[in-house]
Formats: C-alpha cells, structure tokens, sequence
C-alpha cells in the first residue's frame, strides 16, 4: 500500500514507519517536524487546505494514498494547556478524516487511546481486565477529545457505508531504551496504577496497525491495543488486592497478564504482540 503516515517523527510514528517499509509498504510521514527526505513531507494538520494537499499529490512524491494511519496530536494531557489541547487534536483529526474521505480514501486507523477507559482510575474502574465494552470515561481533556474523535468516527462511517475506520487506544508507549526502569516500579504498586500497570512496545503497536490494514473490514470498531503483560514483576492479584480491591474480576487473572484487555484484537485483527520488558532486563 501506498500509506500517509502523519505524526511520523513520534515516538510511535517512527517506529510504524519503520515497520511498515520493512514490510514494503511506501510510506509518507506528514508532519509539522521531521527530516528533509523522500519519505516525509512537513505538513501542519490544523490547516485543512494544506492536509488535503498533502493527501492528494506532492510534487514527484507520490500521487495519492491507499490508506492513511493517523497518530499526529499532543501525545498526552499535561504537555500543553486544555484549550491549546483541544484544538489542536480535535481539528487535526477531522481534518485528516475529513480529507482522506473527500479524497476517496476508504482505509483510516489511527490513535485513540487508552484514557477513554477512565485513567487515571481514581474513579475506579468497573471491572477488570478493561476491555471495549464499557463506555468511554473521559477524564481529561484530552481523553475528551479522543472520546470526540471515536464518535465522530462512527458518523462517518455511517454516512460512508464503504469506510473502514479502525480506533486503537493505544496503552503507554515504550520503546526497548525505556525498559531498564520498569523493576523499579514494583516499589509502589501506585506509582503505575493509572492505566492498571499497562504499556505497548513501539513495534507491537506498528504490528497491530499492519493487522488493520489489512483485514479491517468496513466499518468503526475500537481495540485496546497493549503488550501481553503487565510492567511489573508483582503479581496481578497481589497488585489488584491491594489498590482496587473492591472491584469485580470478570475472569481468573494470569500471573503477569496484560488487565488492559486485547482479546478483541487477537480474535478479530489476529493481534499478536511479540515484545515484552521481560526480555531486555536481566533477571525480570
């Protein structure tokens, strides 16, 4: 495929397009900050005109996409102020939506996120491990927008009965320089509990968006899209006794398994991640 690939100089973009040329796809990175190259075009998202440009043709770059992976935002609240936060991700992604459907473009995934499940999870959550099925539980501005975002997906694919829109509210991303930390958090099992001690590594993540390219159907659907495991070496009931311990099991929980549910897309996108901390920090 032919892919516009925006927020390509993230930390989760640089890693997806990586993952992807090396699969052989032809990707082009949009956005505001990046290196001069074949493979990126500087592009702002907040102004329409230039992102429909940009999915059209540039210049001798390309001319036109397959599909486009949308992951450009403020990566998390507290980076800039709620106002600046808000527009700035809520514009970006209808203008990467509004644009690619304008253009003809039926293949769109891109970054929700995990807070629409209710982290921090002072209000604890309903039950766990979380999965889809519970509504969203904005608790930010910024998850209020990711919240926006969904639903706004899902009118578009009702009004474009042909779109494939697919959601993935991606946990805590973590690339393997990250993992020499992770031992540390057994000290305090707060210190992670805000997304139930969750993480994704970057090339598990580039994994589930290759799975989507592929087989998403038409139609919305949402994926929580974690590693297999936990970031701790604690144990899962130990760790759930003691910081929520009134809320409901669904199921028996694994030693080290991930709380933040990936049934939905191991069954339905054949979701299977391959990275865990466990294999970079001697002795976890």
């Amino acid at each position: 495929m032919r892919i516009a690939l925006s927020g390509s100089s993230g930390k989760l973009g640089t890693v997806v397009a990586r993952e992807l040329r090396a699969s052989g796809h032809d990707v082009i990175g949009l956005d505001v900050v990046g290196s001069r190259g074949p493979g990126f075009v500087q592009v702002d998202l907040t102004d329409y005109g230039q992102v429909v440009d940009a999915l059209t043709a540039v210049n001798d770059r390309h001319s036109g996409f397959d599909a486009v992976v949308h992951l450009g935002a403020i990566p998390a609240p507290g980076i800039r102020s709620d106002v600046a936060t808000f527009h700035n991700n809520m514009t970006a992604t209808f203008n990467v939506f509004w644009a690619a459907v304008r253009l003809g473009i039926r293949k769109i995934v891109y970054a929700s996120s995990e807070t629409v499940l209710g982290l921090p999870f002072d209000v604890p959550p309903p039950y766990i491990p979380v999965d889809e099925e519970y509504p969203p539980r904005p608790e930010s501005v910024y998850s209020l927008v990711k919240t926006l975002e969904e639903r706004m997906a899902v009118e578009l694919v009702r009004w474009h009965p042909d779109l494939s829109i697919t959601a993935f509210r991606f946990s805590n991303v973590m690339v393997p320089e990250d993992y020499a930390a992770f031992p540390s958090y057994d000290d305090d099992a707060t210190t992670r509990k805000w997304n139930l001690w969750g993480y994704i590594d970057a090339r598990d993540g580039a994994h589930a968006i290759e799975r989507a390219l592929e087989v998403a159907p038409t139609g919305f659907e949402t994926y929580i899209i974690a590693a297999a495991d936990t970031v701790m070496s604690r144990p899962n009931a130990e760790l759930v006794a003691e910081v929520f311990p009134g809320v409901p099991l669904t199921r028996e929980l694994g030693e080290h398994e991930t709380l933040l549910s990936i049934d939905k897309a191991r069954r339905l996108l054949g979701y299977n991640p391959q990275h865990s901390w466990r294999d970079h920090v001697s002795g976890s």
